[in-house]
């Protein structure tokens, strides 16, 4: 995975997560970016508003991570929602209509350095940042949620997959 650790080298990325473990694990993971760690959401906040950040990692839960999105958004960070407690289709479709770049469950971290890379790849190019996710993801999605994990939103799905297509 050299290529993708090429295109995180130096990149400024605030990790926020209330479980210091996970914060430790993504810094292990990320050691070629210059990296911030905050895991209050007052912490981030403050984060956020008075530095520049090439991407935010949030997570969902115990840190408000949709509303740290929101104040991520404005300032156009590319922001990544990691969770574990939250993972849900409802979340996955709340975290892409709310701004967000991407969503990744936490037991997928190990897989950081690829997903992140594609967010960078597609904004260079300017696709959307989902264009990978689906195909990437779907798998997942189906062991984690069961045959039918599509049908409640099946308009939202049908739309991300045509985007990996």
């Amino acid at each position: 995975m050299m290529m993708g650790k090429n295109l995180l080298q130096g990149k400024r990325i605030l990790l926020v997560d209330d479980e210091s473990d996970v914060l430790d694990a993504l810094q292990e993971e990320l050691d070629m970016a210059s990296l911030s760690r905050a895991s209050t959401f007052e912490e981030a906040k403050l984060l956020l508003e008075n530095q520049h950040f090439d991407i935010a990692i949030l997570d969902i839960m115990g840190v408000n991570g949709y509303e740290l999105l929101e104040i991520a958004r404005k300032k156009n960070i590319i922001s990544l929602m990691l969770t574990a407690h939250a993972l849900s289709t409802d979340n996955i479709v709340k975290a892409r209509q709310e701004g967000a770049a991407s969503f990744l469950p936490k037991e997928e971290m190990k897989n950081i350095i690829e997903h992140l890379s594609d967010l960078l790849e597609a904004k260079e190019k300017g696709k959307d940042y989902w264009w990978h996710w689906y195909e990437k993801m779907s798998n997942f999605c189906g062991d984690k949620f069961g045959p039918n994990w599509q049908d409640k939103d099946r308009e939202f799905w049908e739309a991300l997959r045509k985007l990996s297509l």
